[in-house]
């Protein structure tokens, strides 16, 4: 299989889910030298980017080694969204572009953004369509939540306004923003949005926890692809099982404890290089309970893993370690990240009143920091 999206084709038909204060230039760095696919930035915000906040600018910058540069924009203005699309594009910065309508996030929710704004119909098209008139021949794609609540799913026609105003995929998180991150994701709901627009690919979102899970999903669904997220926390390896499960070849098996520590002291050496000794270590740290889920070393190991400053200090206190140990059974299933909801979602005052209706927003909806 491949994955076609306007003029950019990769071999292997898998996405990395933009994450918060994952998927920096360093995490893409180190899955991608598993597997192929496209690998998306942090959430960009549109009015940070064109004016000029310096965080914002950070997170959206790429590394020397990514030849395929693609960004997750964020915004609920459409002057700003094309002011963005255009600068990324005019600078030579980007050769892909995704769009944020699938944060569940109360803080976006509450002021009309994320996964509550394709609920009011123009307002999501006008947004699409300023993008992709900014960003002329680099595609844009457009990443969904189900919709609000059961009540208030939205995802059919926001998918079939995105292909209309010329966007190049959609991506379904088979879950409402009042789940969150709970229950299972709805696959036919996949299914159901790739029949509504037949004519762009449609990836599938939600539940890919192992390889098999996607081989899956494409069975079930007929998608085009699928979007990986919470799945490769603390297994950047499963891009390489990917690779294989969707070639048809058997995944070599995960690593053992001492190729899981090689890979973290890997990814925590990119994180300093890129950000500094600093920020870089603290930035690592969330990803050492991922990374060592399942194994037997301890509480007291983990804690100090968590407190760690250096490098060097991480090499040194997981020294006595075994090795050899084998990567524990079942844990690549086992759920990692976000697992919080339902909860009912913050809505801007009569925000479900009429779809039609263009709101005026505030301007808290436009100020997301960038990386969510």
């Amino acid at each position: 299989m491949t994955l076609r999206i306007g003029p950019i084709e990769v071999p292997t038909p898998v996405v990395l889910a933009p994450m918060a204060g994952i998927t920096n230039a360093p995490f893409r760095t180190l899955c991608r030298r598993y597997g192929g696919g496209i690998y998306v930035s942090e959430m960009i915000g549109a009015r940070g980017l064109v004016e000029g906040n310096q965080k914002t600018l950070q997170l959206a910058g790429f590394g020397p080694d990514e030849e395929l540069r693609s960004i997750q924009l964020y915004g609920t203005e459409p002057w700003a969204m094309r002011a963005a699309a255009e600068r990324l594009v005019g600078e030579g910065r980007v050769d892909h572009i995704d769009l944020n309508f699938g944060c569940p996030a109360p803080k976006v929710t509450r002021h009309g953004g994320g996964a509550a704004l394709p609920f009011k119909r123009r307002l999501f098209a006008d947004l699409v369509g300023a993008t992709v008139e900014g960003a002329g021949a680099v595609p844009v794609t457009v990443k969904l939540r189900m919709g609000i609540d059961d009540d208030h799913l939205t995802f059919l026609d926001a998918g079939r306004a995105a292909a209309d105003v010329g966007a190049a995929a959609v991506a379904l998180h088979a879950r409402t923003a009042e789940q969150l991150y709970s229950g299972r994701a709805r696959w036919d709901a996949i299914a159901r949005l790739k029949e509504a627009v037949p004519d762009i690919p449609v990836l599938g979102n939600g539940d890919i926890w192992v390889a098999a899970d996607a081989v899956a999903m494409i069975e079930r669904t007929g998608c085009d692809g699928v979007v990986v997220g919470r799945g490769c926390l603390g297994r950047p390896w499963l891009f390489g099982e990917l690779d294989a499960a969707l070639a048809g070849r058997r995944p070599s098996p995960p690593p053992d404890l001492g190729g899981v520590l090689d890979v973290m002291v890997d990814h925590a050496r990119l994180l300093v290089d890129w950000f500094g000794p600093h920020i870089g270590i603290r930035s690592f740290r969330k990803h050492t309970g991922w990374y060592l889920k399942g194994f037997p070393i301890g509480s007291a190991l983990r804690a100090d893993l968590h407190q760690t400053d250096e490098v060097d200090e991480l090499v040194a206190r997981t020294a006595h370690l075994d090795r050899s140990m084998r990567y524990p059974d079942g844990v690549g299933e086992m759920r990692r990240g976000h697992t919080n909801g339902p909860r009912r979602v913050r809505l801007p005052h009569g925000w479900l009143d009429d779809p039609d209706a263009t709101p005026h927003l505030e301007a808290a909806a436009a100020a997301v920091v960038s990386g969510g």
